[in-house]
């Protein structure tokens, strides 16, 4: 991860395609594609990956779960719950429907704490979104559990977990739907992209027709199509889905590359009796995406994190301190700081944050490490920069 930094000649004869015969947008202009249809064939490829019926690309992973939850009938008023380490864009897809973010805590696999889920659900609670963070998993057969006792979705968001798997399963195909994102810095990219996955039929048609203006997609001409229901342009580009066709084709080389770098990083970690690893629930195989570890206590973590930036060690993270990926420093979200006025139902709906404190997400996140694992070191690189980790963290824990 990221898929861009192993680009080639498969990449450029894919995006060659679509440049040869001018055709950037997905739908329409049938005489002039030379029979390139980009967008079509990355959905039936992720079909395959996923081992799901149906798959709809839109425009990013941020859209994915926009999209998903409105094909579901999630909207004004209606409660969505969702962890406090995530992505920004995580609360900002639940509110832009109108919908209320409900933070709750994670736990030791870094994902949703079953536990919390169960206290958080109300009478207005519609779905329970799980964030498959950094290449791994939450506790999946106890939020299964709780969604069906209180008859709600269970939407993953598998945006940064493309090849982990749970059981068997993809990540992503577990719940009701499932949302990818494939932008930039993913394991696979389009640059800019994502995809809502189901095997609900109806769910998928919705899906299908509201990122694209409401178009039914029904017939070969655009403009007698006719609009069922209200839509948006969430859509995206021939170009964008070409660079995916060639990335998702090489999916099994790149997750090889990644877990042959994270078991160099762990074998060397786990011989530091204070380093500790992410649950990864039974019947769970992570992306390797990621390497997570805990240390003791927050003040030995920040001190690793300085000591791996003197040394050179870049792509790791300690996310209690970061403005992106965790609440502590999501002040936007808290004061709601907008550039339009907030629905007073998302406002009233959010005025828990002013006084809800996440103590045990504090625990986990404030003593966790998170190393992204680049697919372009080579093997000498890993093992060095393994000594020199191992190094740094031996020296902030005497």
């Amino acid at each position: 991860m990221p898929g861009f930094e192993l680009f080639g000649d498969l990449e450029r004869q894919q995006v060659n395609d679509v440049l040869d015969n001018g055709v950037l947008m997905r739908y329409g202009f049938d005489g002039m594609r030379k029979g390139h249809w980009k967008a079509k064939a990355l959905e039936q490829e992720l079909q395959n990956t996923f081992k799901a019926k149906h798959v709809q690309l839109v425009s990013s992973g941020t859209a994915a779960v926009s999209v998903a939850l409105a094909a579901a009938g999630i909207g004004a008023g209606d409660e969505v719950i969702m962890p406090t380490f995530t992505f920004v864009a995580s609360f900002e897809a639940i509110m832009l429907l109108g919908a209320i973010p409900i933070l709750v805590d994670v736990d030791d696999t870094l994902g949703l704490n079953p536990e919390a889920v169960k206290k958080a659900i109300t009478l207005k609670t519609k779905a329970i979104m799980v964030v498959q963070m950094c290449g791994s998993m939450a506790n999946m057969d106890a939020l299964q559990e709780v969604a069906k006792a209180h008859d709600v979705l269970l939407v993953e968001d598998a945006c940064q977990a493309i090849g982990g798997t749970y059981k068997g399963k993809p990540l992503g195909s577990i719940g009701h739907l499932g949302c990818f994102s494939f932008d930039f810095v993913k394991t696979i990219t389009c640059g800019e992209g994502g995809a809502v996955v189901t095997n609900n039929g109806q769910y998928y048609t919705n899906a299908d027709h509201y990122s694209d203006h409401g178009h039914d997609h029904v017939g070969n001409d655009r403009g007698a199509e006719t609009h069922p229901f209200l839509g948006y342009n969430f859509r995206i580009s021939e170009l964008h889905a070409a660079v995916g066709l060639a990335q998702v084709k090489r999916l099994p080389e790149f997750l090889a590359i990644q877990k042959k770098n994270f078991n160099i990083l762990r074998e060397a970690l786990s011989e530091i009796p204070e380093v500790t690893f992410r649950t990864v629930p039974e019947g769970g195989v992570e992306s390797c995406a990621f390497l997570n570890f805990f240390l003791p206590d927050l003040e030995t973590t920040r001190s690793v994190i300085n000591g791996f930036k003197a040394q050179g060690i870049d792509v790791c993270w300690n996310y209690y301190d970061n403005n992106w990926h965790y609440i502590r420093k999501w002040e936007h979200l808290k004061e709601l700081k907008s550039l339009f006025p907030i629905s007073h139902e998302v406002k009233n709906g959010l005025e828990y944050l002013k006084t809800k404190t996440f103590e045990m997400s504090d625990h986990y996140i404030g003593r966790n490490i998170s190393c992204l694992i680049k697919l372009s070191w080579t093997e000498e690189e890993v093992k060095t920069r393994a000594n020199k980790m191992a190094k740094v963290i031996r020296a902030s824990v005497k």
